[in-house]
């Protein structure tokens, strides 16, 4: 071997034997701890604790934000499934298997069918209770029960109709809206710009001249009230509006009643009674003798 490779060899082994090491043990193995006994698990576990899986997790107590979430899903339903024009009531087995909640707790199918349901005011309940359908604003299917609608809501005064509510309650809305625009009117509210709908009565049509209509317009009485209305009436010498409006009714006043006057016995000197009817007495005695 080359005396060189040897020297160098020893030279390293002088250098690792110089330097400070750390030796790190290694740790013995354990034996792995046996598996848990029936009894052991029983102890671990609460008697009454329910056994959590993907099917009773739902039938949990506090879950008041879940059950709502279904009856909100099913009243959703309820209604597209009446604006596509099925009204036939369904029970609580048929509405679930429509809407994919067949996966439900007991719990709050009972909830759904004893007071969810019943209690929804846009959910109707069957004669019999088992059944249900959805609880429309207007009861109208079709155009011709609207427009008998819009007549009565004009011939009453009861004013017009919100697109929402005809839109929620008659199936095919916008088919049936298409055919009687001629008929309807369309006003849009300014408070939240929603549309109104009234009856459209041809009948109340005529023509204004259009003199009378600049007069009518150049008339701006929205800064007056109704005695300045009056008084500005009176001075022009128009008085035949005073007999219209609502008149104010002047309340009567109730005469007193008459009541007769009883004369009071005075109290005093009671005990004194027996001895001015002496005295009375004697003072006719007096009166009645002629003195001589």
């Amino acid at each position: 071997m080359d005396p060189a490779l040897l020297r160098e060899r020893e030279a390293f082994k002088k250098r690792a034997m110089a330097t400070p090491t750390v030796e790190k043990k290694s740790k013995p193995d354990r034996p792995a701890p046996p598996p848990p006994s029936d009894d052991s698990r029983r102890k671990m576990r609460p008697p009454n604790a329910p056994k959590l899986d993907a099917t009773t997790y739902k039938t949990m107590s506090g879950s008041s934000q879940y059950r709502f979430g279904v009856l909100a899903k099913i009243v959703k339903f309820m209604r597209t499934r009446h604006q596509d024009g099925d009204d036939h009531p369904l029970t609580i087995d048929e509405i679930l298997d429509e809407t994919n909640q067949l996966d439900i707790g007991q719990s709050v199918k009972n909830w759904l069918a004893s007071e969810a349901l019943h209690n929804n005011p846009k959910v109707e309940a069957s004669p019999c209770g088992t059944k249900f359908s959805f609880k429309p604003v207007y009861k109208i299917k079709d155009g011709k029960t609207l427009m008998r609608l819009l007549k009565q809501h004009d011939l009453k005064g009861l004013g017009g109709i919100l697109l929402d509510d005809v839109q929620e309650s008659l199936p095919h809305c916008e088919k049936v809206l298409k055919n009687r625009s001629a008929e309807i009117l369309f006003v849009i509210r300014p408070i939240d710009k929603k549309k109104i709908l009234f009856y459209n009565d041809r009948t109340a049509n005529f023509s204004v001249d259009d003199e009378f209509q600049k007069l009518w317009r150049s008339a701006t009485v929205d800064a007056m009230d109704d005695a300045k209305i009056d008084e500005y009436l009176e001075k022009q010498g128009i008085r035949s509006m005073q007999d219209h409006g609502l008149k104010k009714a002047i309340p009567k006043r109730k005469k007193a009643a008459n009541k007769k006057r009883q004369f009071k016995k005075p109290r005093d000197n009671e005990h004194l009674a027996d001895v001015l009817e002496v005295y009375e007495d004697n003072t006719l005695t007096l009166k009645g003798v002629n003195p001589t």
